[in-house]
């Protein structure tokens, strides 16, 4: 039987247990489990997020969870050039991508390649976007002192 390597990509800014999860759930589906972190820039880039913790820290974090093999850092936005860097077989997407323009789209090019796209649950009630706010809540709106506090 082949061996079955895993992808699982995000942020994961401000490490929550959706993020735990996705990653727990992946490593039960896979032999590898290879963990994505999307760079600052691409943030900056992609989706307009100013991250709060930096790149190599998240990726620290990342790594040292113990359903994680090997991390790898993102810094482009087209994931079929991320599987032409890293190979793998499986790419693990929370579920609600399913059926939207962008997961309909890359199950087409995976599916070209071999690929298999395998959604898992949602965790509804924890996102990196909720506790941005809840943050902005406690600390005012200045995204700057947010990222600076972030980086100490």
């Amino acid at each position: 039987m082949a061996q079955r390597i895993g992808y699982a990509a995000g942020a994961f800014d401000l490490f929550h247990v959706g993020h735990l999860n996705i990653l727990r759930h992946a490593k039960e589906n896979c032999d590898v489990l290879i963990a994505g972190v999307v760079s600052d820039e691409m943030l900056r880039a992609v989706k307009g997020i100013e991250p709060v913790i930096p790149t190599l820290e998240r990726a620290e974090i990342v790594r040292h969870v113990r359903f994680v093999d090997d991390v790898y850092i993102e810094t482009v936005p087209d994931k079929l050039d991320v599987w032409r860097d890293v190979g793998f077989t499986h790419f693990f997407k929370g579920d609600d991508w399913r059926g939207t323009e962008k997961g309909d789209r890359l199950e087409r090019e995976f599916a070209e390649v071999g690929v298999e796209v395998v959604y898992f649950p949602y965790t509804v009630h924890t996102s990196s976007t909720a506790l941005r706010r809840a943050l902005e809540t406690i600390s005012g709106p200045d995204r700057g002192e947010l990222a600076a506090a972030g980086r100490h």
